[in-house]
């Protein structure tokens, strides 16, 4: 059982950064692909950025991309994700995923462990 806790969710106004971490109560981080996805009031869970388990692979949602960058630090079992030029589109409860598979996964059906989630809001 892996256990993820998120972090680092706030308000911030628009054009602002944040940045979102994701720690796992495992030893070691590796093996698993990670996922961001959020959920905004009213609407379903969507895709944010995917790592595969090397951080060598990153897939983005093309609402993000160019914006958010996904990356992780096995060592110290976390995931990252930086996201610059918020917009108050993106306000919503980040959630990260983990699933042990050398894959990359960008479906939530494909996870296995996810957290609690952290709020971020951006005020215009």
């Amino acid at each position: 059982q892996v256990q993820l806790v998120e972090s680092g969710g706030g308000l911030v106004q628009a054009g602002g950064s944040l940045r979102l971490s994701c720690a796992a109560s495992t030893n070691s981080f590796r093996g698993y692909a990670v996922g961001w996805f959020r959920q905004a009031p009213g609407k379903e869970r969507e895709f944010v950025a995917a790592i595969n388990w090397t951080g060598r692979t990153t897939y983005y949602a093309d609402s993000v991309k160019g914006r958010f960058t996904i990356s992780r630090d096995n060592v110290k079992g976390s995931v990252y994700l930086q996201m610059n030029s918020l917009k108050p589109e993106d306000t919503a409860i980040y959630y990260c995923a983990a699933v042990y598979t050398t894959d990359i996964v960008w479906t939530a059906t494909g996870y296995t462990y996810w957290g609690q989630g952290t709020q971020v809001t951006v005020s215009s």
